[in-house]
């Protein structure tokens, strides 16, 4: 059980933790927000971890092969719908910016929760990266002696709070950043800076050894 519980946390700390396109977006979305709607978007992003953490337990060898046919569709759909975020979200910046409203506290939140745990869910989702990440954790793992439900199911829980904590970290360092920026040229500059960072990590997903 405590090896179940160590494993779960390790893997969902080591998919959460490093920085990439989808980190980016969630810490520049809090800071253009508020940190309710970051921990929801933190929560959609450790949903999917632990859904395709569960997924990967119960598939295991089987899925890994499901899952080559549609690799590279997954990965263009993921990368496009990144470079959609960023260019979205640098017009909205633009706008804001020349409507003198940039600023989060000057108007209602542009998202509500639910829509932004639903979008990092789905952003989440597109991205094969996590599903391959824990279906080689699980069959590199396994043993002659086959792994107990409980002791999956206590993976999987570990993986989601591993990757939930991490991900609200982010949320909360967004909002910090959001405070600090409260001039509309900080927010301004904040925005397009995190554009051009979702981009070229979305460029590098679409480009990258396939």
């Amino acid at each position: 059980m405590t090896a179940a519980l160590v494993a779960g946390l390790l893997a969902g700390f080591g998919i959460a933790m490093p920085v990439g396109a989808v980190a980016t977006y969630l810490v520049s979305l809090t800071a253009r927000t508020s940190l309710r709607i970051g921990v929801s978007a933190a929560l959609g992003v450790a949903t999917a971890d632990g859904l395709y953490a569960l997924v990967a337990t119960l598939g295991g060898a089987a899925l890994a092969a499901a899952l080559q046919p549609v690799l590279l569709p997954l990965r263009w759909a993921s990368g496009l719908v990144l470079a959609a975020l960023a260019t979205r979200g640098a017009v909205s910046a633009f706008r804001q910016y020349r409507e003198r409203r940039l600023s989060a506290r000057s108007g209602p939140d542009p998202l509500r929760p639910s829509r932004a745990y639903l979008t990092l869910l789905g952003i989440t989702l597109l991205n094969p990266t996590t599903v391959i990440y824990f279906a080689a954790l699980v069959l590199g793992s396994r043993t002659a002696e086959a792994v107990r439900p409980l002791e999956q199911g206590v993976f999987v829980l570990a993986a989601f709070v591993a990757s939930a904590s991490w991900q609200t970290l982010l949320a909360g360092g967004g909002a910090l950043l959001g405070r600090a920026l409260t001039g509309r040229r900080g927010q301004l500059v904040t925005a397009l800076v995190s554009s051009v960072v979702i981009t070229v990590l979305a460029v590098r997903m679409l480009v990258g050894p396939q």
